[in-house]
């Protein structure tokens, strides 16, 4: 064990980080909010949340050494499986969203679930650690939980070798060790947690038309289900990111001919196919943030690599959500409409 008994440190980083007082809210009138009031709202609230988790993983990140985006990309990995099993897994009420069950916590044969014990709980081998300083290891705390998983990462030592072991020692799993690396460094590359907007996939000022088309029939290579919404556009009009992610994949493959696949911080995939070529400015691994310019709409595949023209130049564009042992579409068509929408109001602003 490196680090032992950093829990006093830990409650006074946790301490000093939320010291200032926050300021009070102006007093409501009986006036009817606005929707745009209330967008406003809601953004204002998003960023406060992320100001207060950033704080704690920076406070954990203090006194165990373990980068705060590692501590952050854990932390989001953690909340897109609560996401995608809801039922099994219910999302954390709190900051963090760290899953850890009763037993994980105090102990497979401890005898009491809700035991809050330091030395109960680790003669019992449970996870559960002090991290605010109050002598007791609670569930509960956001400071305790994230701190528990910083002490289980730092078992297996310092280095970012080190961090991928432990990440598969707790996971088992290989696939999670890839996505929390990727999370990882999405966040160092822009040094902030709030990453969660978007983009329309097109430029507004060009020539487009789409609808909803998931789950339509295919024929071409067997009977299969469109995954995906079809944007015509002419040959040649740029294709943007969506959202912040990493470059997943970038090539040929037989049905969706030249296309880009990204990774986004809520574990969704967004495949963009069809493309007649790619930007050559970004490669596999690089980062990209909702608007970049990865490659432009044509009209490859269905074929060897090369294959042009076989329909109509258009942009094929899919979203599959990872559930941490594989992956399923869903329809992209609301998506789409929302991101338009929203760039529209943003542009209007200006």
């Amino acid at each position: 064990m490196l680090i032992k008994s950093i829990s006093w440190a830990v409650a006074a980083a946790v301490v000093l980080a939320s010291a200032q007082p926050a300021a009070a809210a102006p007093a409501k009138t009986a006036a009817i909010i606005t929707p745009a009031e209330k967008a406003r709202e809601a953004r204002q609230s998003m960023l406060d949340t992320f100001t207060e988790r950033k704080a704690l993983y920076d406070s954990i990140s203090a006194v165990t050494g373990i980068p705060w985006h590692h501590l952050a990309a854990v932390d989001q990995y953690e909340r897109t499986l609560s996401i995608a099993h809801p039922k099994t897994r219910p999302l954390r009420d709190g900051l963090i969203a760290i899953h850890f069950t009763e037993y994980q916590w105090v102990g497979f044969l401890n005898p009491n679930p809700e035991d809050t014990n330091l030395a109960s709980i680790r003669l019992f081998n449970g996870i559960g650690r002090d991290g605010d300083g109050d002598g007791r290891a609670d569930r509960r705390s956001d400071a305790d939980v994230l701190y528990s998983m910083a002490e289980f990462l730092l078992q297996h030592g310092t280095s970012a070798a080190d961090f991928d072991i432990a990440v598969w020692a707790y996971y088992q799993n290989d696939r999670s060790v890839k996505r929390i690396r990727q999370f990882a460094k999405i966040y160092a590359a822009f040094g902030t947690l709030d990453l969660h907007r978007h983009s329309f996939i097109l430029p507004l000022g060009s020539d487009y038309s789409y609808r909803s088309t998931w789950g339509a029939a295919r024929s071409y290579g067997g009977y299969r289900i469109h995954e995906g919404t079809d944007l015509f556009a002419h040959h040649g009009v740029p294709v943007r990111s969506a959202a912040y992610g990493i470059v997943e994949v970038m090539g040929w493959n037989r049905y969706g001919g030249w296309r880009v696949g990204i990774r986004d911080l809520n574990n969704v995939y967004h495949y963009y196919a069809h493309l007649s070529g790619f930007n050559k400015k970004f490669k596999e691994g690089d980062i990209v943030k909702p608007g970049d310019v990865i490659g432009w709409v044509g009209s490859s595949g269905y074929g060897k690599p090369g294959t042009q023209g076989k329909f109509p130049p258009h942009l094929h564009y899919g979203l599959y959500r990872d559930n941490g042992l594989t992956e399923w579409s869903f329809d992209p068509y609301p998506h789409l409409r929302k991101w338009e929408r929203e760039e529209r109001k943003r542009r209007a602003k200006k």
